[in-house]
C-alpha cells in the first residue's frame, strides 16, 4: 500500500489488465491462482485503484480478511440477472459456505462434494428435478464470477469437489455470518413453497459490483 502513484503513472497494459479483470469477474481473490498476481498488484496500488473506479462511479472494496477484492456501485447497476435455478443454487452454496466455515479454521479451505448441493435442493421437494445440466451450467457462471472452484473436472458429478471461495460472502447483503445464514434458508423455503416468483428468470441479491 505504499506506492503513492496516480492511476496515470502506473504501467498502462498492467493496470488495464488488473482493472478488467476486476470489472469483468467480480472478485479478484489472494488465494485464486488466477487473480492471485492481480490482487497483490492492486494492494500495492491501492490508491490509485480507488481513484480511477471513483473516477468511473464505482467504489473499491478491499476485504483483507477474506482475502477478496470487489467493486460497489453507489447507483445500483451491475446487477446479474439469474435464472431461479441459479438463485436458488447459489442461496444453497452460501448455507453450505456458512456450515462448514464454522467447522473449519480460518486458514482452511471450504470444500464440498457436489452431492452436498444435490441433496440441499433436494431437501426443498422443488416440482423441478435438478439435472446435471442446470448443475453443471449454474456452477459454470459461479466459477467465472470466482465464487467457486472445482476441483474435478465434471461439476455435474455428484462426487466432484467443488471450493467454495469467502467472496459468496460479499454476494449478498448482510451485517452478519448468522443473519445471511437464517435469511437464505428463509428465502430456500420460500422457493420450496412457491412464495417467491415462479418466473423462469428473477433478481438475485447477487450484483456483478456489490460489496454486500
Amino acid at each position: 500500500m505504499e506506492n503513492q502513484a496516480g492511476f496515470l503513472e502506473l504501467p498502462k497494459d498492467k493496470f488495464r489488465n488488473a482493472a478488467n479483470k476486476l470489472l469483468n469477474e467480480c472478485f479478484i481473490l489472494k488465494k485464486n491462482k488466477d487473480t492471485a498476481s492481480e490482487y497483490h498488484y492492486i494492494i500495492n496500488n491501492i490508491d490509485a485503484f480507488s481513484d480511477f473506479f471513483e473516477f468511473i462511479g464505482y467504489e473499491l472494496i478491499v476485504r483483507e480478511e477474506y482475502g477478496v477484492i470487489s467493486l460497489n456501485n453507489p447507483a445500483g447497476t451491475g446487477r446479474i440477472r439469474l435464472k431461479k435455478i441459479e438463485s436458488i443454487l447459489l442461496l444453497i452454496i452460501r448455507v453450505l459456505y456458512i456450515e462448514k466455515r464454522k467447522q473449519l479454521s480460518q486458514t482452511e479451505d471450504v470444500i464440498i462434494v457436489a452431492d452436498e448441493i444435490y441433496d440441499k435442493y433436494n431437501m426443498l421437494k422443488m416440482t423441478n428435478r435438478l439435472d446435471k445440466t442446470s448443475m453443471r451450467n449454474s456452477l459454470g457462471l459461479f466459477k467465472r464470477y470466482h465464487l467457486i472452484s472445482n476441483l474435478d473436472a465434471d461439476m455435474s458429478n455428484p462426487d466432484t469437489r467443488i471450493k467454495i471461495w469467502p467472496s459468496v460472502m460479499l454476494a449478498v447483503t448482510s451485517e452478519s455470518v448468522d443473519d445471511l445464514y437464517h435469511r437464505a434458508n428463509e428465502r430456500l423455503k420460500k422457493y420450496a413453497s412457491g412464495g417467491e416468483n415462479n418466473d423462469e428468470s428473477s433478481d438475485s441479491d447477487y450484483e456483478e459490483t456489490d460489496e454486500n
